[in-house]
């Protein structure tokens, strides 16, 4: 297995762990959200950060995209 998806699967479960979820519900939350494949992408950034920091870039960019869909729900 390639160490990104190791470490993308490790940081789906720590996440979950985080936010009280399951690892399920956060990957399907993320994909539900299109974040999967960029949070995959920036393994190399991530894997040099805190796991504080990650979990904070994580959260923003899951706030943004919910901002995003509620704004594109409410005007159609």
């Amino acid at each position: 297995m390639a160490r990104e998806m190791q470490f993308f699967m490790q940081l789906i479960n720590k996440h979950a762990e985080y936010k009280n979820s399951t690892a399920g519900d956060t990957l399907t939350l993320w994909d539900e959200l299109e974040i999967s494949s960029l949070i995959y992408e920036n393994y190399e950034a991530y894997r040099n950060e805190s796991i504080e920091d990650v979990f904070a870039d994580i959260d923003k960019l899951t706030v943004e995209k919910q901002q995003q869909l509620n704004k594109s729900n409410s005007s159609a």
